[in-house]
């Protein structure tokens, strides 16, 4: 955990002493009235929720000093029940929807919830977070944390929230889920960088978890860009999943200044060397990247190929060849398709490898199909003409499953759009799809006919 910035530090003090000097913590204490109480909330939380923002933004390692200080008493309890939330969902969980490990944030939080005078105003916003903390977390951590809540009453209403469905995974799953749609638009996410390869493979969903939020969202890591770097360099880690994964990661999405750039790359070119399976390993982890829904564009694949000596031989210096072709010609152009032929007969189709081709690919199409708007259809009918090819370099199913999935979705969206069914538009999508989609083996003729079929309405809609 990093310490608090002193600016940050400047302005948890000056929030703090705006809510002890608030109007509405007088009425309340005064009145002990509900409505003094939402007051108080509607007038301060918002100060502290754009703090807390900054912070996650800009300065995430130092979120946790952040969240100790928000503990304070003289915040009231203003904020924790999001802080709460925070918590919960921060916690990597596994396939059960288990925590991976406790949640110590989530246990502070918690009881510092249940001590505050504030306590009955609170949880009438924390219910449905402690159910699913609870549900997370295994029977004895919660029996240990009721065991430290000395309150009789208020441990009662926390045994109340341990509910008996929440014993099912599939019950703790979609729970899971549905919470987590509440938090979509926040970030909160932070980590623990560590120090050794015991602490990196306990911590390492939660890191994982960080990164890829953080990636995802396209913010600003320059903040922890550094000890993250470091991290990487460490040279004990080095031969463990969990660091190849941190390199590939890392590569593929983060600018370390050059000198820290060269060091990552000397790293990459000695593993490629030194580790008989460490091209294979590699690209296993970059298949789950792409599976992990990460965009790997031609600035991830420009910046590995940055790093990567080409005079070593082996199929990771063969493969930034390829994607230097595909990115700078464009997958489109007949150069790029018959590089990627010649590449992908040199290995097993199913080999890992080739899967990345695919996936690559895939990300090109996908990203085309998702962004065309219905206006340039046309661009679409001149694109399908690339389909064949590499189905036939592919061979591979769920490849072909893939791009019709995406073909079916924009057929739609044009359905909706060019609804005059006499009209141009219309009748050039339907000749497209009638000869197209059939010969792609997308429709079949039956199929076809059902998608364009004039539908009469139903008496009572005529009436």
């Amino acid at each position: 955990m990093l310490p608090l910035d002193p600016s940050y530090r400047a302005q948890v003090d000056e929030l703090m002493e705006l809510v002890q000097e608030a109007d509405e913590l007088a009425a309340w204490q005064e009145n002990e009235e509900e409505s003094d109480y939402a007051a108080l909330r509607e007038g301060y939380e918002s100060g502290i929720a754009e703090l807390y923002r900054e912070v996650a933004e800009k300065d995430p390692l130092q979120l946790p000093a952040l969240e100790e200080s928000l503990l304070d008493d003289r915040f009231e309890g203003l904020f924790l029940p999001r802080l709460l939330g925070f918590t919960v969902l921060r916690g990597p969980v596994n396939e059960h929807f288990q925590f991976h490990y406790p949640q110590e944030p989530f246990r502070k939080v918690l009881l510092t919830i249940c001590a505050s005078s504030n306590f009955d105003e609170i949880r009438k916003r924390i219910g449905q977070t402690v159910q699913i903390g609870f549900a997370l977390s295994s029977h004895i951590w919660v029996t240990n944390l009721l065991e430290e809540v000395e309150n009789r009453q208020i441990r009662q209403w926390l045994q109340a929230q341990v509910l008996e469905k929440y014993h099912d995974p599939e019950q703790r799953r979609l729970a899971y889920q549905r919470y987590a749609l509440q938090f979509r638009d926040e970030i909160y996410f932070t980590a623990d960088l560590p120090v050794d390869l015991p602490e990196l493979r306990r911590t390492f969903p939660a890191i994982r978890m960080f990164l890829e939020r953080r990636v995802k969202l396209g913010l600003d890591n320059t903040s922890f860009l550094a000890p993250l770097t470091r991290l990487v360099m460490q040279k004990e880690l080095v031969g463990s999943y969990e660091h190849r994964y941190l390199t590939v990661l890392f590569i593929h999405f983060f600018d370390p200044p050059a000198k820290e750039a060269k060091q990552i790359g000397q790293l990459l070119n000695t593993l490629r060397k030194e580790e008989a399976n460490f091209a294979d390993a590699y690209f296993r982890i970059l298949a789950e990247l792409h599976h992990g829904d990460y965009r790997i564009d031609a600035a991830c694949d420009k910046r590995v190929g940055a790093l990567v000596d080409m005079k070593v031989e082996d199929d990771l210096s063969a493969y930034c060849t390829l994607t230097g072709t595909i990115h700078g010609k464009g997958y489109i152009h007949k150069d790029a398709i018959d590089e990627v032929a010649r590449f992908y007969s040199r290995h097993k189709g199913v080999s890992v490898v080739n899967e990345c081709v695919r996936l690559t690919i895939y990300q090109y199409l996908r990203q085309f199909l998702q962004h065309i708007s219905e206006e340039d259809y046309t661009e679409w009918f001149d694109i399908s003409k690339t389909y064949s090819a590499y189905f036939l370099i592919f061979d591979n199913e769920h490849f072909k499953q893939d791009i019709e999935a995406l073909n079916r979705a924009y057929l739609q969206r044009l359905l909706k759009t060019y609804t005059d069914k006499r009209g141009k538009d219309y009748q050039d999508i339907k000749r497209f799809v009638q000869t197209v989609f059939v010969d792609l083996g997308f429709f079949t003729e039956k199929e076809v006919v059902e998608v364009f079929k004039t539908r009469r309405k139903k008496k009572a809609e005529q009436a």
